[in-house]
């Protein structure tokens, strides 16, 4: 993982794909939720942790960037909350992504580690009562898309 690191830092990846992410001329809600979609994607396929390793590196400063930076305000923001708030809330929507790739078939790590525990369970079974958990995952990633003041709200009292 260190090589890894060094190589994004030497070759200045995060950078370069923080201003190719603000050079496209699309609404920074249409690409935040792009990102969000791929996440989706990658959890298919990977576990949790080494999806974040590998793609929290590069994505988390372009999306800083979309919302105007590190220190920018609420005013100039993209996204309506300062620099601050939104590494709050793009953290608190990659884990609950995360959460919801657990899930997500085909790979689904949690409901095979229940299947295993639960020999009298099939994969299939599992899947088929994870569905309802899927649901209101997605529904509650949406809301918080939606509204970042649901995540924001215990922030912003401190």
């Amino acid at each position: 993982m260190l090589i890894y690191v060094r190589f994004l830092g030497f070759a200045d990846l995060p950078g370069a794909f923080a201003d190719w992410i603000t050079s496209l001329q699309m609404s920074p809600w249409l690409i935040l939720i792009s990102i969000l979609l791929a996440y989706a994607v990658l959890g298919m396929f990977m576990d949790a942790i080494g999806m974040l390793l590998l793609t929290l590196p590069v994505v988390y400063p372009a999306v800083m960037a979309l919302n105007g930076g590190e220190y920018v305000s609420t005013a100039d923001s993209a996204f309506g909350m300062s620099g601050e708030m939104c590494a709050i809330w793009f953290g608190i929507l990659v884990v609950k992504m995360a959460e919801f790739c657990l899930i997500t078939p085909p790979i689904g790590l949690n409901c095979f580690v229940v299947a295993g525990v639960r020999p009298d369970l099939s994969v299939q079974d599992v899947f088929r009562g994870v569905m309802p958990f899927f649901l209101a995952d997605a529904v509650t990633i949406g809301l918080l898309v939606a509204f970042p003041v649901i995540v924001l709200w215990l922030p912003s009292l401190a």
